[in-house]
């Protein structure tokens, strides 16, 4: 029979499939950022605090060395630090975790998470209230961390993370993942001014503060000339960033009016 830890580590395949059954189970006060700044970011709507969460299968100094405070004290960063893995996948660096003011998650899955609320077959179902998919439960927004030292820790940061104007549709937890960055919100509404418009002028990098020298046809190719003077179309090598994030693509659209170009503003 496999320890728990082994089974664990089995039944979550990879960092992607934790991240998934993790993001799955949150309270509707959270909301998942993936793959910002963090494998995933979490926020509270209700005063923005913030959770960093770094993944990996087992408790190791790579992911403590990931998670751990900057040595700079004016770094942007979560109110909290917490690594996530699957249950029962510990390691001696717990201790290290909390001299570090790191949490660590654990992550039942399915099965396990069953195992845990039947044990046998007459145990009353209202048990389950009492069995949590993932422990510890995340900071509650009447209770204060600050000074704390048992599960969660209030790091207090001089300036939390920066969080996209758009939940990211990223999965979370994948080796070289693909990020919803400023720049690339940026890049996307100039794609759909291109596909609403036809065309882009210099006018409209400078609106959207977007160094327009990588899309030029000397250099990457992503436009090209058009017919006029002074518009550019979509070149060769266009970047089909509706492809990369078909979700935010229809939210950016969608909010067209909030940020275009005003009539006229393309001469």
């Amino acid at each position: 029979m496999l320890r728990a830890d082994q089974r664990s580590k089995a039944i979550f395949a990879t960092e992607a499939d934790l991240c998934r059954a993790f993001i799955s189970q949150l309270p509707p006060e959270w909301t998942a950022y993936p793959e910002t700044g963090f494998d995933i970011l979490l926020v509270r709507a209700a005063d923005q605090y913030q959770i960093g969460i770094e993944a990996k299968l087992t408790l190791n100094a790579k992911v403590v060395e990931q998670i751990a405070e900057p040595r700079y004290a004016d770094a942007e960063g979560p109110d909290f630090r917490a690594v996530l893995i699957p249950y029962g996948c510990t390691s001696g660096l717990m201790a290290v975790c909390r001299h570090l003011g790191v949490t660590v998650i654990q992550q039942r899955d399915r099965e396990m998470y069953l195992a845990a609320r039947q044990p046998y077959p007459d145990w009353p179902s209202h048990i389950d209230r009492n069995v949590k998919k993932f422990a510890p439960d995340l900071p509650k927004i009447e209770d204060s961390y600050w000074g704390s030292m048992d599960t969660w820790f209030d790091l207090a940061p001089s300036k939390r993370c920066t969080v996209p104007a758009y939940v990211p549709d990223v999965p979370a937890g994948r080796p070289s993942p693909m990020t919803l960055s400023e720049w690339k919100i940026k890049a996307i509404k100039l794609c759909i001014i291109l596909e609403r418009r036809g065309f882009v002028t210099r006018m409209d990098f400078r609106h959207l503060d977007l160094d327009h020298r990588r899309w030029m046809p000397s250099s990457a190719g992503w436009l090209q000339a058009g017919e006029t003077r002074g518009q550019y179309v979509a070149g060769w090598y266009a970047r089909d960033l509706k492809a990369q994030h078909p979700k935010n693509y229809a939210e950016i659209d969608a909010d067209y009016e909030t940020w275009a170009p005003k009539a006229g503003d393309e001469a």
